[in-house]
């Protein structure tokens, strides 16, 4: 079998790439806001202005970092099973987080996303094979602010049995959803062994991480479970103009993580992830669907992959309004290229408006992208002795392949059939059913898949358990 691949850049500029990012954390260095931390990379050698909180970070720190990194994980679900690795060549999606709006079906407007909301993509997520985790992917309006990101994640770990990506908007909420995590993994020790979620931590652009960024590292470093860097340089804002000069940034950013995260606790998981745009100097927004920002996440995923890092990054999104041809453009372009970049997670399907939107009506077009962009990845299989010749034994110069035994054993495995959301009729066929478009075809497939939903079979107590100590955890912001 031949795989195809996608490589954006050269391999000197991946090396020209890491150089000056090193140089950059020697000579500019990064801004560190929580004392500890900067104390922990003071004790691997870093020389550290603590009126101006930067920190300069020595190349040989950053290495003894990159050398303790694992170049590869896996993730559990609650049931205790292995469900995917990240790292090891191979590509996973999941959907995107964490919008604030929804697009409402019935009205194609925007609204603030409500809890039933999120439990709604996760049950369409959860029936779509092409995801392989689940995502926190709303932050839910009806849900009171000190616990919003702790009940995003109950809401995803009762209802599924994927493993989820997720993260928290503070250092204190942070911390309460890992030990909600270890208490329903069976203990600190269960969770480290068995991770069943991902935490992203984002540095600011350009070239700071703040008190809660450095804490977010610190504590999952120390708990064990991954760590997912989202670096966002904005080329032509808060990053250079120029895209290589962004994944420069994003490089120095990453790195800063690592080497802060490995201080920490050596040997902990931890993802170069990211979600770079250009700036849209026309209208000052952050493009997700634009050409520019595939090509800086496929190159900083090169760089990444150089290293022997997990990856990730932010695509199959799109900056259109609605799940319209523009939406099926940007978002299909993007989940190719992502997957031929060797990407270990992309994020973002079943997003809109630049990542402030989620639609499950999307997040089922999306798939369909996603299902194509995995089956070229696969390449092109050799399943007969030989290529083609023994297909024409007997043929005698007649369409008859259709009588072949070998096609009705083989075209499944050649064919990444599509879902009823993609149309292959005839006219006729079309017109007969109902002259339904895309989007019609889309909100029948997620009515499909919520109705076929069936919940993870978690054991009562377990169960129980999760239920208990939300319940606590409710009870505790209330009082």
């Amino acid at each position: 079998m031949s795989r195809p691949s996608f490589e954006l850049i050269s391999t000197e500029q991946v090396a020209r790439i890491l150089d000056e990012a090193f140089a950059l954390l020697a000579h500019t260095g990064v801004r560190v806001s929580l004392p500890e931390a900067r104390a922990l990379l003071a004790s691997g050698g870093a020389a550290v202005d603590e009126n101006a909180e930067v920190v300069r970070l020595p190349e040989a720190l950053i290495r003894a970092g990159l050398q303790s990194a694992p170049h590869s994980f896996t993730l559990y679900n609650l049931l205790g099973e292995a469900r995917l690795t990240y790292g090891d060549d191979q590509v996973h999606f999941d959907p995107g987080s964490a919008a604030v709006n929804v697009l409402d079906a019935d009205s194609g407007r925007q609204r603030p996303a409500q809890s039933a909301d999120l439990l709604r993509i996760i049950q369409v997520a959860e029936g779509l094979p092409q995801f392989a985790a689940q995502s926190t992917a709303v932050v839910c309006a009806d849900i009171p602010v000190p616990i919003g990101d702790l009940y995003r994640l109950y809401l995803v770990l009762l209802h599924s049995a994927k493993p989820v990506i997720t993260g928290a908007f503070t250092a204190e909420g942070g911390q309460r959803m890992l030990r909600f995590l270890a208490g329903v993994c069976g203990g600190a020790q269960a969770l480290r062994e068995r991770p069943v979620a991902v935490f992203d931590v984002c540095p600011t652009p350009p070239l700071v991480y703040s008190a809660f960024a450095a804490q977010s590292l610190i504590d999952l470093a120390r708990a064990g479970v991954p760590a997912e860097i989202v670096s966002m340089p904005l080329a032509g804002s808060a990053g250079p103009v120029t895209l290589l000069g962004s994944v420069v940034q994003h490089a120095a950013e990453c790195l800063a993580g690592i080497a802060l995260h490995q201080c920490a606790a050596p040997g902990a998981p931890i993802v170069w992830g990211g979600a770079p745009a250009i700036f849209d100097m026309r209208h000052g927004t952050t493009p997700m669907g634009a050409v520019e920002t595939a090509m800086m996440d496929a190159a900083y995923a090169q760089v990444g992959r150089s290293l022997g890092l997990p990856t990730h990054t932010y695509l199959a999104a799109s900056d259109a309004k609605l799940v319209d041809a523009q939406a099926g453009l940007e978002s299909g372009i993007s989940a190719v290229l992502a997957a031929l970049a060797g990407v270990s997670m992309v994020s973002g399907a079943g997003m809109l408006d630049f990542l402030n939107c989620h639609s499950a009506e999307k997040l089922v077009v999306d798939a369909e992208a996603v299902r194509a962009a995995l089956r070229l990845r696969e390449g092109m299989h050799e399943l007969t002795p030989t290529l083609g010749l023994e297909f024409f034994v007997g043929i005698d110069f007649r369409a008859d392949f259709l009588k072949q035994k070998v096609t009705r054993q083989l075209f499944r495995a050649e064919q990444s059939l599509p879902s009823a959301v993609i149309d292959r009729g005839s006219v006729r066929a079309w017109e007969e059913s109902g002259r339904l478009d895309t989007w019609a075809r889309a909100r029948l497939r997620v009515e499909e898949l919520v109705a076929a939903y069936t919940p993870p079979d978690l054991p009562p107590a377990q169960a129980q358990e999760l239920r208990e100590r939300m319940a606590a955890e409710q009870k505790a912001v209330s009082a």
